[in-house]
């Protein structure tokens, strides 16, 4: 069972008990819904607005924009370039387009040559920019607010991981599903960062694998994200949360969803967290992590 969780709860006195219950969600099946969450209804309706626009056009308009062209994470993912489940010889049916910090192309750390720091591609449509960033933005306050709470529920200072994420490689995803046609919408994977914040519309497809459990489908609640943990903060908790797998099923109507992955900065350290024992994985920065997560994810080289 997905548990619901009430963000306004943590903010309206009754801190603990949400940090009590996001505990045992972090521990147990590794995804809740949040409910009256810090994104506007009207920032959400905006990026679901521009991804029904994006995904519209002739391919032929997005292939200058093709991911696999750019080195830094950002652009359109075509279907069928992407194995999220490489094992079961499967790729991914699901097209996508992602959008990362936005920063002007003489940024010093561009300049410099930082990993995954570049700038986004877009597409010639009206206010996609603007409305992708409105909700970039408001999804990196919320997640980093959620990782202040998890920071109290691990025992430690809520400010403990503000220095990974101040200027992170969190990823926006839109993500457009095609209906029917067999295959897989997005194979078994578990995510690669601290937290994902996904607003979905409503169509089914979307399933989890709880430790011990069996294939469940995460149920739509109207206006709350769900939200999951990823490998980087399993890895930091030495594996006290769990990140959970998950994939998509076909879906038998169009599906799209919003993905905002929060991970951390490329030079953050990801090594075992105090009080969680000895350290079951070897410290990784958030940079080399992810480029070994990406390196293993497309069907070609990006």
């Amino acid at each position: 069972m997905i548990p619901v969780l009430d963000w306004q709860r943590f903010l309206s006195g009754d801190a603990a008990g949400f940090v009590a219950d996001l505990g045992r969600a972090c521990r147990g099946p590794g995804f809740f819904l949040l409910t009256n969450h810090a994104i506007p209804t009207a920032l959400t309706d905006g990026i679901f607005g521009a991804a029904e626009r994006f995904f519209a056009l002739p391919e032929a308009q997005k292939a200058p924009l093709d991911i696999r062209r750019n080195p830094h994470n950002r652009g359109w993912v075509p279907g069928g370039s992407e194995s999220l489940d490489a094992a079961s010889g499967q790729v991914d049916r699901k097209e996508a387009f992602n959008v990362g910090l936005d920063l002007a192309p003489d940024d010093p750390r561009i300049l410099a040559g930082e990993p995954f720091r570049g700038v986004n591609l877009w597409p010639a449509l009206d206010g996609f920019d603007a409305a992708c960033l409105a909700y970039y933005d408001a999804a990196w306050r919320q997640g980093t607010a959620l990782m202040g709470a998890v920071a109290r529920d691990l025992g430690l200072s809520p400010a403990h991981f503000d220095g990974a994420f101040r200027a992170p490689l969190a990823t926006l995803r839109l993500l457009h599903y095609p209906p029917g046609g067999g295959g897989i919408g997005a194979g078994a994977h578990t995510d690669y960062g601290a937290l994902t914040l996904l607003a979905t519309d409503g169509e089914p497809g979307l399933q989890v694998l709880p430790r011990g459990g069996e294939w469940t489908d995460v149920p739509h609640l109207e206006g709350a994200l769900v939200v999951n943990i990823g490998d980087c903060l399993m890895r930091w908790t030495n594996d006290i949360y769990a990140s959970t797998p998950h994939r998509v099923r076909p879906p038998r109507r169009q599906r799209r969803s919003v993905a905002f992955f929060l991970d951390p900065d490329p030079d953050a350290e990801i090594a075992a967290l105090p009080g969680t024992g000895a350290p079951v994985y070897p410290p990784v920065t958030g940079a080399a992590y992810l480029r070994s997560r990406l390196e293993a994810t497309y069907s070609e080289d990006t």
